[in-house]
């Protein structure tokens, strides 16, 4: 069976999210969830490809992702809609410390950016969740409400791909 594109469904549209306060939980509950799906893998098991990517490279980007999303956050609240730097994620996962290191690293990066993440958000005005910055691959402008639903949803989509390699007996 080939593996799914969106093993947890496509990332739904802003007015499709759950309440913030539930986005939130599953921002706070992410680092968790991808420690249990990852727990107990061999080395050869993280080299395990999940269509373009290992479970190890899977690890890594989470990691990277939601660090550039805590700091996105932060510039949206310090700055009048300000464009972010992008970053090309295929590129940082086809560095060696993605491919070859080992993920207890950006495992615990990820409870660390999470839980800052996480007392940030609680902290947030509805007027904050208002703020704004500007992909600049696409001049788009995203609301902090509209990040929160796509980063949720992006902790549940790549640790449900591991999960699926785990119930398929690929790993």
């Amino acid at each position: 069976m080939e593996a799914p594109d969106y093993p947890v469904g496509p990332n739904p549209k802003e007015e499709e999210n759950p309440p913030r306060e539930e986005l939130i939980r599953l921002i706070e509950a992410a680092p968790q969830a991808l420690r249990e799906a990852v727990a107990g893998l061999s080395g050869a098991q993280l080299d395990t490809k999940y269509k373009n990517w290992t479970i190890r490279q899977i690890v890594h980007h989470l990691a990277d992702s939601h660090a550039n999303s805590y700091i996105r956050f932060k510039w949206a609240l310090t700055e009048d809609q300000p464009v972010i730097k992008a970053y090309d994620d295929g590129k940082w996962s086809d560095l060696e410390d993605s491919k070859k290191g080992p993920v207890d690293a950006p495992l615990a990066m990820l409870e660390g950016i999470h839980k800052q993440w996480v007392q940030l958000l609680r902290s947030m005005t509805e007027g904050q969740f208002a703020r704004a910055y500007v992909h600049p691959s696409n001049n788009r402008v995203i609301t902090l409400q509209s990040a929160l639903g796509t980063y949720a949803w992006h902790s549940r989509h790549h640790t449900g791909q591991i999960l699926w390699m785990r119930e398929q007996g690929k790993v």
